[in-house]
């Protein structure tokens, strides 16, 4: 039998972000069981399961060796190594095997290439809040005279803003900016431009982001959120999206959905997966 494959998330307050996970997770468990690998996912704070319990559960079912893979878009800081010694200084008997993060892999851009293009469909224009389930949501609403959608917009009039995280770190920082270049080179090379944001910590922030694409003549901009799973930092970016559209009516301004659990996404997961049992001597 293989090693297990250990994911490890941040972990946030998000429900919505969790339960995505959880399904992410269960998913790769569907795929590898063919592998006869097992997999688990632990958090490093904030959610549950929390990553000591899922490495206690897998040193009970008997493994000792496990290959922890980092579920993560962005550079990755000590803290996830930092928490793998913790684990094994509180389980003498266990070794492990450090996974390389998603990062831009090139499948990774293609799917947002495909969120991209499918807010880019010409559809009404997304609206204001409202409270479903005691969380604001977007929705679309049919356009009134007042708000008629411009004419069509041709690629080269339309405007990307790529939004990450943001960091108190400058090089993950950097990292967002190398993807947007590496986004625009690869899938979006059509469009006007694709800017960088930050959904908080550095700027710009999303409307910086917006108000840079008006002032280079944009007529239509979409907003692509750098992010694997739908929780609250999608919201808060539609949010800015929105506010700042609010007071600029002339701009389409459009939000694409975030990358999601997807089999794509597990392929890219598996492969880091066998990479790191390649390097096992």
């Amino acid at each position: 039998m293989k090693p297990p494959l250990l994911l490890i998330g941040q972990g946030s307050n998000d429900d919505a972000d969790s339960a995505e996970f959880g399904r992410f997770v269960h998913r790769l468990r569907c795929r590898l069981d063919q592998k006869a690998a097992d997999v688990s996912g632990g958090y490093l704070e904030r959610a549950t399961p929390r990553l000591s319990d899922s490495v206690a559960s897998l040193v009970a079912r008997g493994h000792h060796r496990l290959v922890a893979l980092p579920l993560s878009l962005n550079r990755v800081g000590e803290e996830y190594p930092a928490a793998m010694e913790r684990e094994q200084q509180r389980h003498p008997t266990l070794m492990y095997d450090y996974g390389r993060p998603l990062g831009p892999d090139p499948r990774v851009l293609a799917l947002l290439a495909e969120r991209l293009n499918d807010a880019a469909t010409e559809m009404p224009r997304l609206r204001p809040l409202e409270v479903v389930g005691g969380r604001p949501r977007l929705r679309a609403v049919e356009a009134g005279v007042a708000d008629l959608q411009p004419g069509h917009v041709e690629p080269g009039e339309t405007a990307v803003v790529l939004v990450g995280e943001g960091s108190t770190d400058p090089s993950a920082n950097a990292e967002i900016h190398r993807v947007s270049r590496l986004f625009w080179e690869t899938h979006a090379y059509d469009f006007m431009t694709v800017e960088t944001a930050f959904v908080s910590v550095t700027p710009p922030g999303v409307p910086g982001g917006l108000e840079r694409c008006r002032r280079l003549g944009a007529k239509r901009v979409i907003v692509v959120p750098y992010l694997l799973f739908a929780g609250g930092l999608l919201e808060r970016v539609w949010a800015q999206a929105l506010a700042y559209g609010a007071g600029h009516p002339e701009l389409d301004i459009r939000c694409a959905e975030v990358i999601g659990d997807c089999e794509t996404l597990a392929d890219v997961v598996i492969d880091r997966y066998e990479e790191a049992l390649q390097l096992v001597p």
